[in-house]
């Protein structure tokens, strides 16, 4: 991803995961609560590393949102600019990799037609911190083994489709 976050930009990002910890620290940790910001993080992550597709571009879009609101927010609270932070990349996904990348989009956009309002707002945090957090070195470095993850699923489930392994 191109664009890099502004330390404005991930003071919004870090105010919103604030926002669900906290939610989810009330409920007392229970995996309900946890279970749709979490997978939607690991989506908002792993689409930063999709690069020449439509979720590395709506990465990319989600961190110029936040840039752009926290150029606004931060310096009209506080009056002190704001300046980029280092960006990094948690490496690259494969053709399987990004069939994974893909069915999990496709399982969590139909879901989340299904999903309660309350749960919309814990997911739509969840790919917002996942997508702009992402884009920082600290933790693209701190999650660099998610891609190989994704890319180790798919590359098992294109051997067994293939037959390899099989008797």
């Amino acid at each position: 991803m191109s664009t890099p976050l502004t330390l404005a930009g991930s003071a919004i990002s870090l105010a919103v995961l604030y926002a669900n910890v906290r939610t989810m620290h009330k409920a007392k940790w229970e995996p309900k609560v946890i279970g749709p910001f979490a997978i939607h993080f690991t989506l908002g992550a792993l689409a930063t590393v999709c690069i020449g597709g439509l979720l590395g571009f709506l990465a990319g879009c989600t961190v110029q949102a936040a840039n752009g609101t926290g150029k606004r927010a931060v310096p009209g609270a506080t009056g002190t600019d704001s300046g980029a932070l280092a960006s990094g990349s948690m490496g690259s996904l494969s053709p399987e990799g990004g069939v994974v990348v893909f069915l999990l989009t496709v399982a969590l956009a139909l879901a989340w037609k299904a999903s309660s309002k309350e749960i919309k707002k814990r997911a739509a945090g969840g790919l917002f911190c996942g997508a702009t957090l992402c884009a920082t070195a600290g933790v693209a470095n701190l999650l660099s083994g998610l891609p190989s993850v994704a890319n180790g699923i798919g590359t098992a489930a294109r051997a067994a489709l293939e037959g390899q392994g099989i008797l």
